[in-house]
């Protein structure tokens, strides 16, 4: 589990950065639906690998309010490099929807003004929504050099298999692993993302990872949403990307550094 929130990874590190560590968010957060709970919690605290922040709160009523749609992307501070989503929805098939990048300190934390850039390993590194029939899903995209990935890893070793893990977590649903040319490892797999309680909550996704010859590692999660107080639309009913367009994507060359 820790590796599927580990992949989006540096994600909002602190209050300063722009986006979040899945290895914390994702464990407090919960596809658990709103329809599923006859009260919410007032708060939900997720703590992220370089600092802490408090997220959404949730007014505690006998039955949960719907959803306020929200137009953070749109601030005049959050990431209006639209160069990086239209380079980023050239590399995409048509018809997967339209695709801005966004700040997920802005539409979690609700951090106003966004903070500054955070600095970036790949040329296409971040958070992307992208709208497409009323819903809202989500794309990031995360390279990590390999003395980031061997500070991830505190000195252990690199997991061989994926698909097969042997430090006790459970195996990953559908998990597909290819070595590939050049020493490249590409492991694809879903997660229904329900681990209890919590906000955000996280619809269904799926997660690939690309593992080079140096050890550097190319994360992309493919998240149809999440639920909250205040989101920027519904969950969409499946991921922006197929298994397959992921796959393609994960694959292009253009999101790795000096190409």
């Amino acid at each position: 589990m820790s590796d599927v929130r580990e992949l989006l990874g540096r994600a909002a590190g602190d209050a300063g950065r722009p986006v979040i560590s899945t290895e914390a968010v994702y464990a407090k957060a919960a596809r658990v639906r709103w329809r599923r709970r006859a009260a919410v919690s007032a708060a939900a605290v997720c703590t992220v690998a370089a600092g802490a922040f408090v997220v959404p709160q949730l007014a505690s009523s006998s039955a949960p309010t719907a959803p306020q749609t929200s137009s953070v992307a749109s601030s005049s501070k959050a990431p209006a490099d639209t160069g990086r989503a239209a380079r980023l929805t050239g590399l995409l098939p048509g018809g997967v929807g339209k695709v801005e990048e966004v700040s997920f300190a802005e539409i979690i934390k609700h951090v106003t003004p966004a903070p500054d850039e955070p600095p970036r390993t790949g040329p296409l590194d971040g958070q992307y929504a992208v709208r497409r029939d009323g819903g809202v899903g989500y794309l990031t995209i995360d390279v990590m050099a390999p003395k980031a990935v061997k500070k991830k890893l505190g000195g252990g070793p690199r997991a061989e298999d994926l698909c097969n893990p042997t430090n006790g977590e459970p195996a990953r649903t559908d998990c597909v692993r290819e070595e590939l040319s050049g020493g490249r490892v590409l492991t694809i797999w879903s997660d229904d993302m329900d681990y209890g309680e919590g906000t955000p909550q996280w619809g269904p996704e799926l997660v690939a990872r690309l593992t080079l010859a140096d050890g550097s590692l190319l994360g992309v999660r493919d998240s149809t949403g999440f639920e909250a107080d205040v989101v920027q639309g519904p969950l969409l009913k499946t991921p922006p990307l197929t298994r397959a367009q992921l796959r393609e994507l994960v694959l292009r060359t253009e999101l790795l550094p000096g190409k």
